[in-house]
């Protein structure tokens, strides 16, 4: 038994009822999911579709979630700002955001009226907690004048700070739209760095970083095309820049994506979240994946049986003062208006 079919309840049984309604959904991801995990993962998915179908309820799962909650629960499925966008046209009264808790931020700052859950809040990240308002305060009054960008992996706090905000696929085309000669690009100084080596403005950085991907080395890239000269590696943005000038690729986890969709390499890394090379593989069945792996602790927090707590008792509501949110708010949907 793998890791995505842990049992942590008893009171879900793989009775012959719930074989029978779940036999259409192992139909769909059998491919994805073993014969020997579905016992244990069916009588969670048999919960969670009838919970979602009781509270109006919308799943919304980052790329980096378990192969269980992409595939078998999740309505939405996305990099972290698609998930909140998308989540603008859905008509639910609740969205289950399953990722960490920035994400969770950014889809009440966007869909106010909604109720947002979280199905762990202690599901963080090393890039958000980089960084506070206060922090952003001061760097506006060390370098006057100069705007200030922030990558959408940053607390609500941090966001009423700045100018705009940005994300890995959209950082240059953002940067250059403030029409200054300089820009601060907070908190990922490897997303900061890395547009740096494409655009004339000057980029003024922060010492955060991503503790997944600052784990990969130009080594680890040069090794696998030593052992496999035909592979195409792609990078994310927040891996050192060294990385991504061994990597054929560089894009956000939607650009990496729809890249093996539209290209079919026939042998590919993803130097990004392990889980990553799981999801897409469903909708790229012409390319090979090469395992690289670097795993987030706070996206495997989220859990099938989180998710059944959470919409059950409607817990983990996300909430954000509303003197908060609105210059929040502005900052995202600038960036929005500038993409």
């Amino acid at each position: 038994m793998t890791a995505v079919a842990q049992r942590v309840n008893d009171d879900f049984e793989y009775t012959a009822d719930v074989a029978a309604r779940m036999a259409p959904v192992y139909e769909r991801v059998r491919d994805h999911i073993t014969a020997e995990e579905w016992p244990v993962i069916a009588p969670y998915v048999d919960e969670i579709l009838r919970l979602k179908k009781e509270r109006n309820a919308v799943i919304l799962a980052h790329n980096y979630q378990t192969r269980d909650i992409f595939h078998c629960v999740s309505d939405i499925v996305g990099d972290s700002l698609a998930l909140a966008v998308k989540a603008k046209e859905v008509d639910a009264d609740v969205m289950v955001v399953c990722g960490v808790h920035f994400m969770a931020e950014t889809a009440k700052l966007l869909n106010p009226s909604k109720k947002v859950l979280i199905p762990d809040p202690e599901a963080g990240c090393s890039l958000a907690e980089s960084i506070t308002g206060a922090d952003v305060r001061k760097l506006k009054a060390d370098n006057p004048g100069v705007p200030v960008c922030t990558y959408v992996n940053t607390s609500a706090e941090v966001k009423a700070e700045v100018d705009i905000c940005c994300t890995s696929a959209n950082a240059k085309k953002i940067v250059e739209s403030l029409g200054s000669d300089k820009v601060l690009l907070i908190p990922d100084e490897f997303l900061a760095q890395n547009v740096a080596k494409t655009t004339d403005v000057e980029i003024l950085t922060w010492a955060g970083r991503c503790e997944v991907h600052e784990l990969y080395k130009k080594e680890d890239i040069e090794q696998i095309k030593k052992d496999h000269p035909e592979c195409v590696v792609l990078a994310h943005p927040e891996c050192p820049p060294d990385v991504l000038d061994a990597a054929d690729f560089s894009g956000s986890t939607t650009g990496m994506a729809d890249f093996v969709k539209e290209k079919k390499p026939e042998l590919v890394a993803l130097i990004t979240e392990c889980s990553m090379s799981d999801n897409i593989r469903a909708d790229c069945p012409d390319s090979e994946f090469i395992m690289s792996c670097s795993m987030c602790p706070h996206m495997k927090k989220i859990t099938l049986q989180k998710i059944v707590d959470c919409l059950r008792d409607l817990s983990n509501e996300v909430h954000v003062d509303e003197a908060m949110a609105e210059p929040a708010r502005a900052s995202i949907e600038a960036m929005i208006a500038a993409s």
